[in-house]
């Protein structure tokens, strides 16, 4: 992360807020949102130093963060995404392993689509049963078992495998997102254990963090070798749950194809019953974690 990361999406978010959301005029306006001078007067500081912020030429004290999210009426997610981008920390330092309302009701309305929900640190907090049939790896004894970074850059044992050129974006997500967590949440031992072991077991994941590379997709796609139907090919898009800092991954395959099929075989043969989803301290302590996940590279 970068200053000019932040610099980017400052000017987003400044160009997206309503002048009458935050109290002011919107008549006779030929820009978007709100211009420079009306964010620095309402944040308390001067135009330029707005104008060198977008530029990535000044880098915010925290104080300077608290008056521009108040300035933009920020959310939660928002403030902390800035803060990151800012280098500085989340409010209480510890990553969010509850799952909320709306993420649960996205595992319960697309249920006959195979869904798992990640933290900021890539543990497997939540599934549904779709995504429990496809059976993706093995269960290990390992703390890590249910962390998905873990088990890419270990290369536990698992059925998924991928192009060397999928894999390499694959990774580089991973590592970007723990990167991301580990600005914002620097209080979580856990997440700081997980981050060493991975950059002392892995050259990988070591060469992806000094490098400090940005993901520029969001989506990934894998061969699944399922023990009743076979291989399978499935699309995987990233879809950001704000309130839980999480990430939703959702698994399709192309509509009308024979890898539709069979995901609809896997799909139709799931179990009726699905335990809810629980925090994720509750089943990294479990034995069976379920499904895992490995790194294997399919030419």
């Amino acid at each position: 992360m970068g200053q000019l990361d932040f610099g980017a999406a400052l000017r987003q978010l400044r160009e997206r807020t309503a002048p009458a959301a935050v109290g002011l005029p919107a008549g006779g306006r030929r820009t978007r949102g709100l211009r420079r001078d009306e964010l620095a007067e309402l944040a308390g500081v001067s135009e330029d130093y707005v104008r060198r912020l977008e530029q990535g030429r000044r880098h915010p004290s925290a104080g300077v963060m608290t008056a521009l999210a108040r300035a933009l009426r920020l959310g939660r997610a928002e403030y902390e995404q800035l803060c990151a981008l800012a280098g500085h920390a989340a409010a209480d330092g510890q990553v969010p392993r509850e799952v909320g309302a709306g993420a649960v009701r996205l595992l319960e309305r697309l249920d006959g689509t195979p869904v798992c929900l990640c933290d900021a640190a890539w543990n497997v907090v939540a599934w549904n049963g779709a995504w429990a049939a496809l059976r993706c790896g093995e269960p290990t004894a390992h703390p890590w078992d249910g962390n998905l970074a873990w088990r890419t850059f270990s290369g536990s044992p698992g059925r998924v495998s991928r192009t060397a050129e999928r894999a390499a974006g694959f990774e580089t997500i991973l590592a970007a997102r723990l990167r991301t967590a580990a600005l914002r949440y620097p209080a979580d031992t856990a997440l700081a254990a997980l981050v060493d072991e991975l950059r002392s077991t892995s050259g990988t994941f070591d060469g992806l963090w000094r490098t400090a590379k940005t993901a520029v997709v969001q989506e990934d796609r894998s061969v699944l070798s399922h023990p009743d139907v076979g291989e399978v090919t499935l699309d995987c898009d990233l879809l950001a749950v704000p309130d839980d800092d999480a990430v939703a991954m959702i698994f399709t395959a192309r509509p009308g194809s024979a890898d539709a099929a069979r995901l609809g075989e896997i799909v139709g043969a799931r179990p009726a019953t699905v335990s809810p989803p629980r925090p994720a301290r509750d089943r990294l302590a479990q034995a069976d974690r379920g499904p895992g996940w490995n790194t294997g590279r399919h030419e």
